[in-house]
């Protein structure tokens, strides 16, 4: 039994749509392809000189999962690609990507058994008072604000920012702007981007913050080892 005329048409455009897929997904899965458009490629050189330039654009911006391919990859895709090609482009200074924690715990999850970092292991001047931090605990509390908090609140430099100070190494952004040597980003005064990577721990350590009924404190042994602080004050 032949297929009528109209049979033949729906079967084309299926075998079509799934043929364009076929070659589409993968093409778009690139982080080459994400760099064609001109308000990403800041973002891809900064990937690209940074810890993270084997993982690609996808890993950490798409969700796993049908819902979160079509929303975070074909919806946002698509209206990012509407807007710059019919409207008004987002500023590179003002982009606002988001990334969940569950992608970054993917790869990083031992992280959540990290209470406390040696001093061996951390840069000049934190290293000399060690660092104290719970992720889990923090991970715990940006859950419970529900405010969009989570990993990118210490570490949204990790990849498309320069290391704060030249430090080599990630750390949590504290005293960025209230030390002896201040540290300010690159990114133009107002900008989503500056306000972002300014904000360091005393966003929340400001010492009026609560979590769970008591004040998140600002004072030095919240966050270093007492005794180092000690030996670092008697001088």
């Amino acid at each position: 039994m032949s297929l009528k005329p109209s049979g033949t048409i729906v079967l084309g455009l299926v075998a079509g749509v799934l043929a364009l897929g076929g070659i589409a997904v993968p093409l778009t899965d690139r982080s080459e392809f994400c760099a064609s458009c001109h308000v990403i490629t800041p973002s891809y050189d900064s990937w690209a000189a940074s810890s993270h330039k084997e993982v690609p654009c996808v890993v950490c911006h798409v969700r796993p999962g049908v819902q979160g391919w079509i929303h975070d990859k074909v919806w946002v895709g698509t209206r990012d690609v509407v807007r710059t090609v019919f409207g008004a482009p987002a500023d590179v200074h003002n982009l606002k990507a988001q990334v969940d924690s569950s992608l970054c715990l993917g790869c990083h999850r031992n992280i959540l058994r990290v209470s406390e970092i040696a001093p061996r292991d951390l840069p000049l001047p934190v290293k000399e008072v060690g660092l104290v931090m719970s992720h889990r605990k923090h991970m715990e509390a940006f859950e419970a604000g529900q405010q969009g908090d989570g990993c990118l609140t210490c570490h949204a430099g990790v990849v498309h920012d320069r290391p704060i100070k030249g430090y080599p190494i990630v750390i949590p952004r504290g005293h960025v702007s209230a030390d002896s040597k201040p540290w300010y980003p690159d990114h133009p005064e107002g900008s989503a981007l500056r306000t972002r990577a300014l904000n360091d721990c005393f966003r929340c350590h400001d010492g009026k913050t609560e979590y769970q009924g008591k004040v998140i404190e600002r004072q030095c042994e919240v966050c270093h080892l007492p005794e180092k602080i000690k030996e670092l004050l008697s001088f």
